[in-house]
This record gives C-alpha cells, structure tokens and sequence, in this order.
C-alpha cells in the first residue's frame, strides 16, 4: 500500500519524548534499547508501556499509551507479533504520530505475513501514526544523541556528517561499526525494515535538507517506489550533497518482451545503473567501498579537476595508475611549469610521471614531501593534492612525526584541503585520529583501490547527472502495428526512412521498383508477422522483373504456410541500401520509466549485449554520450574501410525515436528499430516494430 509523505519527520527523527512499548526486565530487546539512551545521555523524556504497568529498569510503567502525561514525539512498538495490533491501535488513540515496530513475522514471511502488514498500515492510516517498520532496528540519531535502536552503541562513538540508511538491520550494524573503525562520523544510522510505509526514499529525502548530514551511504535491496526515489536523490544533488548506494537483487526486467530484443538488454541493474548515471548518484559494489567512498566525499566534495598524488613507494604509483585507468580517475599530467619546478627538487633518478614517486630521498629529507606537494597544488590542472603514506596503527608503533607533518603542511595548502591515502585498509582508531589532526594531516583513507575508486566518484560528483523529472508518455493516438506502420509514424517524427511501398500484387511490387529505380528488398507485410526472416519473409537486392516476381510468390507462400491466419497486405518494397554500420535503438518500459538502450544492431544485439541505457527523455548530448559508451564505439568512426560516422547526425536520430516511444503511450511495451543503418553523414531506420499492451 504505497502513502504519499505528508509530514515532516523532523520529529520522527529528533524526538524529545520517546516510549517503548513493550518495555521489561525480562527481554532483551528491552534491556539493550533502554540501555542505548543512558549510554548516550539523551536528554529527553524515556516512557515505558507494558501490558501489567510493572516497572523496568528500575523505573515506573503505565499499561497503555493514554496514561501518559502527554503524546510522546516517538513510539517504539517490541511486542509480539500478535499484540502489534493492539499496540498500534492504543499508540494511535494516544495522539503519538510517530512510530517504530521491531516486531517481525510480517511480509518477510510470505503471503500470509504480507496481509497482516497490509492490514497494520490500514490500522495506522486510520489512526493518522506514520511508522518505519515493521522489522525495523530503529535507528541512531548521532548528532543529538538519540538512540531509539537495540544496536549496541559503539564506546567512543563519533559524530560526523554521514548518515547511513539500510533496509537491513544488521547490516546497518556492520556499516555503521566499519564507519567508526574508518575514523568516519556518523550523523545518522536508519535501519527501515520492512518499508510498509515509510521507505527510504522518504528517509533520503529527509537527509537531504537535514544540516548536520553531507554524505548518505545507502545499503538498498530493493527500491520500492523509483519515483520518489529519483526526486529524493535529485534532493540531495540540489542540495549539494552525495547520495552513495550500494544496491543488491540483480535481476532480469520483471516484464519480459515476448516478441522484442529490448526486453533482453534492459534487466532492472542496468536501468538503475542509468538511474545513478543521470541523477548524479554514486553506485559502488560492496560494504568497504560504500563507507570509504562516503568518508571520502565527506571530506573532498565533488572534485572538479584532476588530482595529484605522491607517493613514497613506487609500487603504490603503480597500483594506482592501474586503479585509475579501471575506474576512470583523471590523473592529468602535470604541467611544463610543474615539471621544472618539481625536477630543481626530485633526486636525479626520479621521474615527474603522475602518480609521483618521490624516492628514498624524500626518507633522508621529508620536507621533500611538503615541497612537492605545494608545487602539485599549484598545477592548474590539479584540484585535490594526496600522498601515499601510512599512518601507524597504533600510537606505540613508530611514528615518523616530521615526515607526517610535512605531509600535513603540503596537503593542506592545495585548493582544496588533500587526503592522506594508507596503501591498506586499516583502522584509524581514535588516538590515531587525534594524531593525524596534531600533524595538519586533513583527513586519511585507505587502501588504494578503494580510495581510487573514492576519488573517481569525486569527479563524476563534479561532472553531475542531469536532473529532470521522470518522462511521462502522452499518447497522440497513433497504434502503429506492422512494420510499414512504424515506419510511417516514426518518419511522421522526424526519423530517416528509405522510400517504401505497401505492393499487394507482385505486379505492383515491380511497379514500385521501377518508380524507385534502384535494387529493392521485399519484406511481408503483416502486423502479425514480427520477426520476417525467421520464416523465410525478406528477400534483399533485387533488381529485375523476374526475380521480383518470384521473391514476391516465395514471401507470400512462406508467411501463408507458417502464419495460415494472419492477415497479411502483401509485400513491403524498399529502396535497398549499401552496406554501413548496423545500430540497434529500442525503448522499453520498466518500474522506472521509459528506457532506450542502445548498441550494435543485426544479430549482434544479441550475441554482444552492447548496450548502453538511459530514462527517457534524452537529449542529443546525452544520445551521442551512449554511442561513446559501446565497446565497438570505434566501427563508427571509419574502421576498415567503412565512412566515418557522423555521430550527432546519430545522436539526433536517437533522440527522435525515444521522443516518439513517449508519444505512443502508456500501452507501448517497446519501439525497436532494428536497425538503424549508418553509413558516413547518412542515418536510416531500416525496420521498427512496436510492441502493444494487448499483443
């Protein structure tokens, strides 16, 4: 049952008076949420509910909501199952509008416990209670220590400016605890649970305008309402902030096109790939990379230049260079300027290559270190300054307080303030963080392939998605249905087609090759005919009366014995054309919107699969952008022989067949132009096909 967010959950999330309901000694639920508030020192009021009013934690209990003195900002519902019900009920009657349910046996249980959450959000709708849950471990509001959670609080917890939002509890855990090892605040820690009303996106939404958050690091298994999930991440990129997801469930595209290839192309990971593409959100693939990449970002912002960094080991630069070209970090060369300056300085066997290896020298003379990186800092081609260095792990370890705080000096007098890069992940423990500040040190992450990744994030951050509101389809009415059809009305919108006749005759077909004079193909022409060559209906380059004639008698003869039903018009005569490059365009729907992939067309959209996706509606900029991002991109630009593509001819062609998808409604499946034909300044739809609701 899907709400709209009516209300502002600064209260839901800041609460000053709180109530747990099912508050006892004997659980242990109990013990540990109780435990959590005086752990942190809120300075709130704590009630507790329990069906006997028998005191807990060495404090009083009342049996019903309604004794208390007033309606609590916050319930948090830890009852059993079958009394969820009834506490619900008796939160709602005492004017409490706000809740968390821990208790599980709902929806995650099968269809059974999918109607009893059915039925407590018809509950909680009716009492006007606005609840995350159920399922849910609560969350952690570290910035005015409130910790409505049975989540141990870690001892020497930190605040910061990372909220973390995960559907699953226990993996809010593991993120949260990594976090704080990493040396990285908190703002916020929000397990949702099960999403029966409040979702995440409500929570995004939420961090978006909250002033103590800067980076969201969010753990997804599903996304149960893409809508609002695209205008809470276009929030947070409005805002200035980073939204950083880690998405699990890879599956295929629920809804599979029976008769179209597009449906095979665009599985539901790709279309959230092409969500975070557009509206600048950055998508990583596991725990450690979610947390560095926040803690990163938390620091850096959006980077928009290249970055410079210097190393003490060379094996590190190595490593990095490698990492870079993986995941498209911009380590530019350093500048003439940059490289003079940094050669008066550099022993006489060292290299000025980005990534820098300063060499042992920089061990016998650390202030290398700083002098280096002020030159770096300088090059106008460098936004962000950082240095492979390890810090200790601990303060008895040995620790090279001068060459420290020489790195200390040069990454802080970059542009932006640097990052001390540890080659491993280790833990930056508090004492250690404590150190790292004493020595100007601004911030420091590890390891390398992780942090690369982190900076590569940065400047995509930069470079921003395109924010837009999701496309909706406004149908003109046009049901194309054959081929001839498609064409006609994708023409009618501004695609290229060759010239074409609709012959019911063999005689009218050689009429149509005369009038064309140029060699034809024939193809059936039935609405019911979807994929001709599989049944022998397209003949190519024909160009005489004769073999007209007997193409045409053959089509027909084919169609009539594998489709005896279908109605067919005859033959669709086509000017024929030379041989070029083959591209594939098809939109398709999907529980985001209105998708287009496109990739190499012919056979080989499906013996590749090189595709590239976008939500609808798209610009040319961005049409042109998907035919950089195909690996066999080069056939466009003259590759044995072929004329060298003009791409924002293409470009414009695929802007024009998504615009026409949107104007075919919400009943169209998929519009496929399979394929469009690319020969030099020259762009053609040589076939298309859509697929209806009905069909």
């Amino acid at each position: 049952m899907e709400r709209p967010l009516t209300m502002s959950l600064d209260s839901f999330f800041r609460p000053r008076s709180v109530v747990l309901v099912g508050a006892s000694d004997k659980s242990a639920w109990s013990q540990l949420i109780h435990g959590n508030f005086a752990k942190m020192g809120y300075s709130g009021e704590v009630h507790l509910v329990n069906k006997r009013g028998a005191p807990a934690h060495g404090r009083d209990a009342v049996t019903s909501c309604a004794q208390l003195p007033g309606p609590a900002d916050l319930a948090y519902i830890f009852v059993p199952t079958d009394a969820v019900a009834e506490a619900v009920a008796d939160v709602a009657a005492a004017g409490i509008r706000n809740a968390l349910i821990l208790s599980s046996g709902y929806a995650e249980t099968g269809d059974a416990g999918g109607a009893a959450q059915d039925a407590l959000v018809a509950a909680a709708t009716a009492g006007g209670l606005r609840f995350i849950g159920p399922n849910s471990l609560g969350f952690v509001n570290f910035t005015d220590a409130v910790p409505v959670t049975p989540i141990p609080v870690a001892d020497g917890w930190q605040r910061g400016q990372v909220a973390i939002v995960s559907q699953s509890g226990a993996t809010t855990q593991v993120i949260a605890s990594f976090a704080q090892q990493q040396g990285i605040g908190l703002s916020y820690a929000i397990a949702t649970g099960n999403e029966a009303d409040i979702h995440t996106a409500d929570v995004v939404a939420f961090l978006a305008s909250d002033p103590a958050t800067r980076v969201i690091a969010l753990f997804a298994e599903t996304i149960k309402d893409p809508a609002a999930f695209r205008a809470a991440a276009q929030a947070v990129r409005a805002a200035g902030k980073a939204l950083v997801v880690l998405k699990v469930g890879r599956t295929e595209l629920a809804t599979k096109l029976a008769q179209a290839h597009t449906g095979s192309v665009t599985g539901d990971d790709r279309i959230f790939d092409a969500v975070c593409a557009q509206d600048g959100v950055i998508r990583v693939g596991s725990l450690e990379e979610l947390v560095t990449t926040a803690g990163v970002l938390v620091h850096t912002g959006p980077v928009d230049g290249g970055v410079g960094i210097v190393s003490i080991s060379g094996g590190a630069c190595e490593i990095i260079a490698d990492a870079a070209e993986d995941h498209g970090l911009s380590l530019p060369a350093f500048a003439p300027d940059t490289v003079a300056a940094l050669q008066a300085v550099i022993a006489s066997y060292g290299a000025t290559f980005n990534p820098l290896d300063v060499t042992g020298a920089a061990i016998r003379d650390p202030s290398m270190f700083e002098t280096m990186l002020r030159i770096i800092a300088d090059d106008p081609a460098i936004a962000l300054t950082a240095c492979v260095y390890d810090v200790p792990r601990r303060l008895e370890d040995y620790v090279d307080r001068n060459s420290l705080g020489r790195i200390g000096a040069g990454l802080s007098a970059g542009k932006t303030p640097g990052l001390l890069i540890n080659q491993a992940l280790m833990p930056i423990t508090p004492p250690v963080q404590a150190l790292i500040a004493e020595l100007g040190i601004p911030a420091a992450a590890g390891g390398l392939d992780l942090v690369v990744r982190a900076l590569a994030a940065a400047q995509r951050l930069a470079r921003g998605g395109r924010t837009k509101a999701a496309a909706e389809s406004i149908d003109t009415g046009a049901r194309p249905a054959s081929e001839r059809e498609a064409l006609d009305y994708l023409e009618g919108k501004g695609v290229s087609t060759p010239p074409r006749v609709c012959a019911p005759t063999a005689g009218e077909a050689v009429a149509a090759w005369r009038t064309m004079g140029c060699p034809v193909v024939l193809k059936i022409a039935s609405p019911a005919i979807l994929h001709k060559s599989d049944i022998g209906g397209v003949r190519l380059d024909l160009n005489d009366e004769a073999a007209i004639t007997a193409a045409f008698d053959e089509i027909m003869a084919a169609a009539r014995k594998a489709h005896p039903d279908a109605p067919i018009e005859g033959c669709l005569v086509m000017a024929m054309r030379p041989k070029g490059t083959e591209l594939f365009v098809g939109t398709a729907r999907s529980a985001w919107g209105p998708v287009i992939a496109v990739g190499l067309g012919g056979v080989w959209i499906e013996a590749l699969a090189d595709t590239s996706l976008r939500l609808l509606p798209i610009d040319e900029t961005e049409a042109e952008a998907m035919l950089g991002e195909l690996r066999g991109s080069r056939l466009l630009d003259g590759y044995r022989g072929q004329p060298t593509a003009d791409r924002a001819a293409i470009a414009r062609q695929i802007k024009a067949i998504g615009d026409a998808a949107l104007g075919l409604g919400p009943d169209l499946v998929a519009l496929e132009v399979n394929p469009l034909l690319v020969r030099g300044p020259e762009v053609e739809a040589l076939d298309a096909l859509a697929v209806w609701e009905d069909r």
